[in-house]
């Protein structure tokens, strides 16, 4: 499936450049789990309306774990159904479309 949307407003971030635990999580996801929290793979709405403006359902989130913390933290990535990797770092405020071949 093509992406859907303009990324090109996005700033790119590599996969290699984002924390280890980003890599963690796209291995996970590129497997199909099994995910640590039960929130990870669930749709994510885009209520921010920062990412473009896609299909219901066709945004799923997953956590990248914050090695200090005990909750889920603020990192995620927001995978679209084109393949899309959207990574943020602060709990969906910015997103960085991420490299990740």
């Amino acid at each position: 499936e093509a992406p859907c949307g303009d990324t090109s407003g996005f700033e790119q971030v590599r996969l290699a450049d984002l924390p280890p635990e980003a890599t963690d999580t796209y291995e996970l996801i590129e497997k199909g789990g099994p995910y640590p929290y039960p929130e990870d793979g669930t749709v994510f709405e885009n209520r921010e309306g920062i990412l473009p403006d896609c299909a219901e359902g066709y945004y799923h989130e997953y956590t990248v774990k914050t090695p200090s913390g005990d909750d889920r933290g603020a990192r995620r990535f927001v995978v679209g159904d084109g393949g899309e990797y959207f990574y943020t770092e602060d709990h969906y405020e910015s997103f960085r479309l991420t490299i990740v071949n």
